[in-house]
This record gives structure tokens, sequence and C-alpha cells, in this order.
């Protein structure tokens, strides 16, 4: 929780929750957020067969495509080639690459990370990105979009029900625990570096 919190005040996220990050760092953001989503997700995919990952790869939850179609909206075809990855976003796929390898189990630690993350606050998120950018309903915000009020909650609900039913023992619990304050370091690394690249101001 405290990471949590230390989080949320990190970086360029301060900016983005008093509604003053800018289109172009508002772009920056996502473009990073892409790359994460992808690697995560395709590794979920992988192992969508998994016992014990399958209760989390739920319908619905995948972010990667809408946040291509938002990056469509407010930058344009190009934004693959033309916004870059921060080093922290590179460092975080080569993180996930390795557990898809190596600890497949601690890919849920990442997705807790995000997606409880996505469709908790990302609501409120949801609400001052429309607003700062000047947005019309539904316009460059399709990646907090899951969907009515009642669906998001009983997704939110589903994903929790899923994470509290693996089978994991006492040492695979604290694996978890750990890999999940990993992730929350790695975002702030992350926004850190990206508030310092300039693009946001």
């Amino acid at each position: 929780m405290a990471l949590h919190a230390e989080v949320e005040r990190s970086g360029l996220m301060q900016e983005l929750l008093r509604g003053k990050l800018p289109r172009a760092g508002y772009c920056a953001l996502l473009r990073n957020l892409h790359a994460i989503y992808r690697e995560l997700e395709d590794a979920l995919a992988r192992r969508a067969l998994d016992p014990r990952i399958a209760p989390l790869v739920l319908p619905g939850l995948e972010r990667a495509g809408r946040l291509a179609r938002d990056l469509e909206t407010l930058h344009g075809p190009g934004w693959q080639e033309e916004l870059a990855l921060a080093p922290a976003a590179r460092r975080y796929r080569r993180r996930l690459r390795e557990l898809d390898q190596r600890a497949p189990l601690r890919l849920l630690a990442h997705a807790y990370v995000r997606y409880l993350g996505d469709l908790n606050g990302g609501q409120v998120l949801l609400r001052i990105v429309s607003r700062n950018l000047g947005l019309g309903s539904g316009e460059g915000t399709a990646f907090y979009d899951f969907g009515p009020v009642q669906t998001t909650a009983a997704l939110a609900q589903k994903f929790r029900e899923g994470l509290d039913a693996v089978p994991v023992d006492a040492d695979e619990r604290e694996d978890l625990a750990r890999e999940a304050r990993l992730g929350f370091l790695l975002h702030r690394r992350l926004f850190a570096e990206l508030a310092a690249s300039g693009v946001p101001a």
C-alpha cells in the first residue's frame, strides 16, 4: 500500500492527477504502457492453459489493443515509430520476458499491479484525461473503458476472486508479494524517467 501511494505521487503521475499533463506527455505515457501491456498480455496468453494462471486471463481485461487505439487517436498512425520507449519500459519488458520463461506464476503479480489499478483508479483518470485534453465522450480514452459501471465492478470482483483462488504455498505467496513490489518500483522508475525526459513540460 505504501509503495502504491508513493508511485501515485511520483514523476509525471502528479501532473496527470492534477489535470496538468499535456497531450505529448500523456501520449508518451501511453506508448510506454502499451509496450508493457503487450509483453504481459502475450505472456499471459501463452500461459492461459496453466490452471494456476487461467483464472486471471479474463475476457475484457486486455488493454494493449485499446492503448493502441488511443494512441492512434491522440498522436496519429506513426505512434510506434515516433514515440520513444523509456529505458525503464525496456527493463520492464525484459523482466516480463524473463518471468515468462523462468517463473510464469509471478506474471500474476504484474497483472495484479496493472489491472486492479485500471479497474479502480483508472475510472477516475478517465474523467481527468477527458477534461484536461478536451476530449469528447469515449474519444482517446478506450484504455480506461471496461464497459458499464456494473460490468467494471464485476470484472474487478472476478479478478480478485481468481487471484484468491490461485493455489500457492507460503513461499510462492511471498514470491508474488515481492514481485508485486518490484512491479510498483518499475512503474516509479518509468514515471520518473518520463518526467525527466522533458516531454510533459
